[in-house]
């Protein structure tokens, strides 16, 4: 406890490489929770010990393929009802992960528990540079209170600058139908 600031917690964990299951690293982390205002985000200082599998090949290979189609991407329902991704919409149920890593963050407090439930639905958005912009439906899932939240998000992404949630609401519970 820190008077009037907040909660801090130290933290050690293991981080399991998504792609490379057999990948770990070691983190060390510190998150201040803020007192009374609930609008602010954790503080997070964090520390890896080595580093995760390189994915320059898989995110260049994906962004040819994105920049190339005729028709701008849209799906629905990722995972399905029986936890099925197909291997095509992959990369787009990682950039996901990534951006609702973001808005977790953000919308964070010390009684909430949130995970990406699922992508409700998304379409990507046309642009005339290099990035690739998709808008995000998703679901996300308080595993405190039990309740499946819609949130809407906008991420840009490009494989040499990364990604970023341009924009981002939580929505009424009627929005994910």
């Amino acid at each position: 406890d820190i008077d009037d600031v907040g909660h801090k917690y130290y933290l050690e964990l293991e981080l399991e490489d998504v792609l490379d299951k057999d990948s770990t690293v070691n983190c060390t982390a510190e998150v201040l929770y803020h007192l009374g205002n609930k609008n602010i985000a954790p503080d997070v200082q964090f520390t890896l010990e080595g580093e995760l599998k390189n994915t320059d090949e898989a995110d260049n290979i994906f962004y040819n393929r994105v920049k190339s189609l005729e028709k701008e991407l849209v799906a629905e329902n990722i995972p399905d009802s029986h936890g099925n991704v197909p291997p095509e919409m992959e990369p787009i149920h990682l950039l996901a992960w990534v951006a609702s890593g973001y808005v977790i963050w953000q919308n964070s407090t010390e009684n909430t528990k949130f995970q990406l439930a699922q992508i409700k639905h998304v379409k990507q958005v046309k642009r005339s540079d290099e990035y690739l912009e998709f808008d995000y439906m998703i679901l996300l899932h308080d595993m405190v209170s039990q309740e499946i939240i819609p949130w809407q998000m906008t991420v840009l992404w490009h494989p040499q600058h990364g990604v970023q949630v341009t924009q981002d609401s939580r929505q009424p519970k009627h929005a994910s139908g």
